[in-house]
């Protein structure tokens, strides 16, 4: 999950310079054997004085000048991203007086422990300049984490474009997370598979169309996109009949999967999921967008609706993407989010097990991380941990 904050400009205001003339110099007697106390300036003096004079103002200046220059420079915006520790949600807990999730339509069980999903404050991009002076702060600590802007958004991004992805890529992980819980759980609910868009070199295009329903393929019903994958990879290459539904009436085609370049064969086509749950899921947090949160959000959702505590009042916390099949995906900011979790009093973190490379060496001290390539292997750990079991022999990120 990523928590986005502007960035903090800063005014440079340089000091005033003021100069002061040295003090007259007076003479203690006449050089001339008058009376001592009478001003007399030396010969020399003013000879003496207006150079030093000069050339103190000219330090002073050229020293004010750096400093103001120096400070003008550090203010200077850089194409970096800087990813720091954000707050922690509990899943099983409240946000702003409100339940992170509020279930209506199936008994609840009131839950003890944490299930903590994890966020990372992003500074720079759209979300506001980042300075050379931040960058540079940043990259000397540990706890942060700085990037090329391109690295993080495509080029042109804007602030508003950055958000509605954001918001769109969180309200899908919701979706995913009901949908990984039940099928856990294996409570019954409707899905299909909803053509969103297509590339312009698609193998379906001209025969699929955005909007449309995908019902069979080869005549097998498309429960999940399993089903697809799985006919695709058994034809290796060769034509399918797809039905599909559009304007509710039922349209055949016979499509030419293409090679990835990989040895997959696709249609072509983006798919979103259409569910039918049943019962009523309300996912409520503000300003925390991104698909991170989806296994803490379905281990939440699991606790929720069970009866006991899956965490056995434990403090967990852990990030991943899910799948409507319950697969853990990788995510950004994984050392971020693993400093986020230790300071909130985690002791255990479930890290997807694609992240691996990012994890090892960045424990930090108190924290055991557990690798997890699913939503079942995430639920296991929770109740080694809350039985009280050994877990030391949990699936961890190693070196090798």
């Amino acid at each position: 999950m990523t928590t986005t904050r502007g960035g903090h400009p800063s005014e440079d205001h340089a000091p005033e310079l003021f100069t002061h003339p040295l003090p007259a110099q007076t003479a203690e007697a006449r050089v001339d054997g008058g009376p001592a106390g009478e001003e007399v300036p030396h010969a020399s003096a003013p000879e003496a004085a207006e150079p030093r004079d000069r050339k103190v103002s000219a330090m002073l200046l050229s020293g004010m000048a750096a400093l103001g220059l120096g400070v003008a420079v550090g203010t200077l915006p850089v194409p970096y991203v800087v990813e720091s520790p954000g707050p922690t949600y509990n899943t099983l807990g409240e946000s702003r007086g409100s339940p992170v999730i509020s279930i209506t339509g199936r008994e609840t069980y009131p839950a003890k422990g944490n299930l903590d999903l994890t966020t990372v404050y992003v500074d720079g991009g759209p979300n506001g300049p980042v300075s050379i002076l931040d960058a540079f702060s940043a990259w000397l600590d540990p706890a942060k984490a700085v990037h090329p802007v391109e690295l993080i958004y495509p080029n042109g991004t804007t602030k508003e474009e950055a958000e509605e992805q954001s918001s769109v890529a969180m309200t899908t992980s919701q979706e995913n997370a009901v949908a990984s819980a039940l099928n856990e759980l294996d409570i019954p609910f409707g899905q299909q598979l909803q053509a969103a868009d297509l590339p312009e070199d698609s193998a379906s295009a001209g025969k699929i169309e955005a909007g449309d329903i995908l019902k069979t393929i080869n005549g097998k019903d498309i429960t999940s996109l399993a089903v697809v994958q799985d006919e695709l990879a058994a034809g290796k290459g060769a034509p399918v009949s797809v039905m599909v539904e559009r304007g509710g009436e039922p349209v055949t085609v016979d499509i030419t999967p293409k090679d990835n370049g990989e040895g997959r064969f696709i249609l072509g086509v983006m798919l979103k999921y259409l569910f039918t749950f049943p019962f009523d899921v309300e996912i409520s947090l503000e300003k925390v967008g991104g698909p991170s949160a989806g296994l803490m959000f379905s281990l939440g959702i699991i606790d929720t609706v069970t009866p006991g505590d899956l965490t056995g009042g434990k403090h967990i916390a852990g990030t991943g993407t899910i799948s409507p099949d319950g697969l853990v995906g990788p995510i950004g900011g994984i050392e971020q989010k693993l400093q986020g979790a230790r300071s909130a009093g985690a002791t255990l973190f479930l890290a997807p097990a694609a992240n691996c490379g990012e994890v090892v060496g960045r424990i930090p001290d108190g924290l055991q991380v557990v690798k997890v390539e699913n939503l079942a292997g995430a639920r296991d750990a929770v109740e080694r941990v809350a039985g009280g079991q050994d877990t030391s022999g949990l699936p961890t990120c190693s070196s090798n």
